[in-house]
């Protein structure tokens, strides 16, 4: 198994802390990772992405201009990786950012709408742990348990009381994301 993973967005919507947690989780879950950010100088609010590989096997390099899965945050997120994804890829993407909808027929396309059910959960940070949630569903590169060792790992300790919270907001992406 090796999956080539994209994670888009604004600055701010906790994309590079997801990618972050991800590649843990794969260390967690004693997998090969990459991980490799890319942001501009306006780190809040301008684009922000990350890719990720999680692999069985040794990673050749981290550099990829084509992905097995993209999560797009945001509209120009979506517009410059949907072109990006190999055919048969999957594309996740979160009802509220984007006002154009992918339109590829040769990918499997998913919506969540992680930032309603933020909302509803009462806290905005979890945001990006609701999207993580809804990845692991439908493609499950990471164990939840290796998840919420990676929390403990890549978390300041003051910050340890909200991993049950986020392990939540994990199951509820889960529970959340649909196929389009």
């Amino acid at each position: 198994m090796k999956k080539e993973i994209i994670i888009s967005g604004f600055g701010g919507q906790g994309v590079l802390s997801m990618g972050k947690i991800l590649a843990y989780s794969g260390l967690m879950d004693d997998k090969e990772v990459t991980w490799m950010p890319a942001y501009g100088p306006e780190q809040r609010g301008g684009t922000a992405n990350v890719t990720v590989i999680v692999s069985d096997e040794k990673i050749s390099s981290p550099i990829l201009s084509k992905f097995d899965i993209a999560i797009v945050l945001n509209q120009p997120s979506l517009e410059k990786f949907e072109p990006k994804l190999k055919p048969g890829g999957i594309l996740i993407y979160d009802g509220y950012g984007i006002l154009n909808p992918p339109t590829r027929k040769d990918i499997t396309v998913y919506r969540i709408d992680a930032m309603d059910k933020a909302a509803e959960m009462k806290n905005a940070k979890v945001f990006n742990m609701i999207v993580l949630g809804g990845l692991l569903k439908v493609a499950p590169v990471v164990s939840t348990s290796g998840v919420e060792k990676a929390l403990y790992k890549t978390l300041p300790e003051r910050h340890h009381a909200m991993i049950p919270l986020n392990m939540q907001a994990i199951e509820e992406g889960g529970k959340i994301i649909e196929q389009v």
